[in-house]
């Protein structure tokens, strides 16, 4: 089956793959799922992620973990974190339309998580019946990342088409992570370093897709890492099956560093490219894990 133009990548996809193929799979898919008690098995999730999740910060300057674990970025305090985050806009025009991505707002969180679920419902060939379940589990996991803000933060873009006096609607959604505080707690293999920033979830709906809206998507997450002053080596994770998204993202400027074993077929998960980028250098870049896959083989 043809890969989907934009894939979900891809923390959601590691978490949630695994348990729903319990209940699906294409080649059973003669076997009705029940939806009798559709949330028993989402509750165990969330307990199991809340309890993995990190602690939040009790201070800007607090230590984690010692040796330059935060970097530059948390030599910043909160505050004026707070206000690149609200003051953030990027906008692009194309011939078709205009697109502005910012920070997800509230009244938008519904809108975000509803995409989310759709896109990932499709990256795993899931009947429509799942639609409402996977909601469920991205809400909850939306809402728990937006703790984290300002160490992590979810982007929306709003997309205005030229035909007609049309509304702007949500486009497309992409989470970044700043620092180790802000890290992702149980992230996909192979996974990046912890305190470099890392984009995943990243999604444009399906009817605007092959409009070059991913593309700026990518440029808008990688302008704000810059702009607060994180580490300038951004990780990502592309999933093999994924020609398109793995063609726009070496095109920006990302290599593959390690590729998943084969053995991740046994934790029913596709295996995936961890991809970075070296984006313009300051001077506290110069120690963004540079050993960190000194013993790892590069693909």
């Amino acid at each position: 089956m043809a890969s989907s133009p934009t894939s979900l990548s891809l923390s959601l996809d590691s978490t949630l793959h695994p348990i729903l193929s319990r209940h699906h799979n294409p080649r059973h898919s003669h076997r009705p799922f029940s939806l009798s008690k559709p949330y028993a098995f989402a509750r165990s999730l969330l307990r199991r992620r809340r309890s993995s999740l990190p602690a939040p910060p009790v201070a800007a300057d607090s230590s984690l973990g010692g040796g330059g674990g935060g970097g530059c970025f948390l030599d910043l305090d909160a505050p004026e974190r707070l206000r690149v985050l609200e003051e953030f806009r990027y906008e692009h025009e194309f011939e078709h339309g205009s697109l502005l991505i910012r920070a997800m707002n509230e009244s938008e969180l519904d809108a975000a998580v509803e995409l989310l679920a759709e896109s990932f419902s499709e990256s795993m060939w899931a009947p429509p019946r799942y639609t409402q379940l996977l909601a469920f589990l991205v809400k909850q996991y939306v809402v728990e990342r937006r703790r984290l803000v300002p160490h992590a933060v979810v982007l929306v873009g709003l997309y205005t088409s030229k035909k007609g006096a049309e509304e702007a609607e949500l486009a497309c959604t992409a989470e970044v992570s700043f620092d180790a505080v802000g890290a992702i707690a149980a992230p996909p293999t192979p996974p990046p370093p912890p305190d470099c920033p890392y984009i995943c979830n990243m999604t444009v709906k399906k009817s605007l897709r092959r409009r070059g809206i991913g593309k700026q998507l990518l440029k808008a997450c990688e302008e704000l890492i810059i702009r607060m002053g994180a580490k300038r080596t951004v990780y990502l994770h592309c999933r093999m099956v994924d020609k398109v998204p793995f063609k726009m993202y070496k095109k920006a400027g990302y290599e593959v560093v390690r590729t998943d074993s084969i053995l991740v077929w046994l934790s029913v998960q596709r295996r995936k490219y961890l991809m970075r980028k070296q984006l313009p250098e300051s001077p506290c870049d110069s120690q963004c894990n540079a050993t960190y896959f000194s013993d790892q083989s590069v693909a």
